[in-house]
């Protein structure tokens, strides 16, 4: 089974697409991991990757798309996989198109985690981590015992600046703005699975093995 996972930061898609791996035993396949593997490897689109990458520089679609059809043809992916973070926008869905249908396969589902923005604000921006021990905690969903002190070493809790509402917003709304044309592109082919992401996360699991088992 081939399959995609889509959602904004704070969806759980992390947690989701664990428990994806857990149930179905697709590997997983994120863009990160497998630049790393190609560098490891030291396979030539790998170097090529690494000397953007040195120099700090973005890497291009054409190498980032040829790392991906490198992991895909390794031989844990013979039963299916798991993509993550791939394709982000509609050339790059458009090119996993080519790479599949050269490995004679395809996409079965696309798993869409939905989750109200404002819901997405309040848990994307209420984290906060100790200056001295590095401890994180949640204003929501794992407060600490007393307000703004850290549980485990007495501590000063503090929000990161990319933590903030506006720095937040502006990745929410970059996020949605990239994606709406992936969402109508799989939508048209029948492969778009929209899931509440706003259940309760062993809820949101039992939700998309129910999908995927059609």
């Amino acid at each position: 089974m081939n399959i995609l996972i889509m959602g904004p930061p704070g969806a759980g898609k992390g947690t989701q697409a664990e428990s994806i791996v857990n149930e179905f035993g697709v590997p997983h396949i994120s863009t990160g991991d497998a630049f790393r593997l190609a560098i490891k490897q030291g396979t030539p689109i790998g170097i090529k990757a690494k000397e953007y990458m040195d120099k700090g520089l973005l890497v291009p679609d054409d190498v980032t798309i040829g790392i991906v059809e490198e992991r895909l043809q390794q031989s844990d992916c013979e039963k299916g996989f798991l993509l993550d973070g791939f394709p982000r926008t509609l050339s790059q869905a458009e090119a996993l198109d080519d790479i599949l249908s050269r490995l004679n396969t395809k996409l079965d589902h696309v798993i869409n985690l939905r989750v109200d923005r404002e819901k997405l604000m309040a848990r994307l921006t209420g984290r906060r981590i100790c200056k001295n021990c590095g401890a994180t905690y949640h204003v929501l969903f794992n407060p600490p015992k007393q307000e703004g002190i850290c549980d485990k070493c007495g501590g000063e809790l503090y929000q990161r600046s990319d933590d903030q509402e506006e720095s937040v917003g502006i990745r929410l709304d970059e996020y949605i703005n990239k994606t709406a044309p992936l969402l109508t592109f799989y939508e048209q082919k029948g492969l778009l699975r929209q899931i509440d992401g706003d259940q309760e996360i062993g809820a949101v699991s039992t939700e998309i093995a129910s999908v995927l088992r059609g």
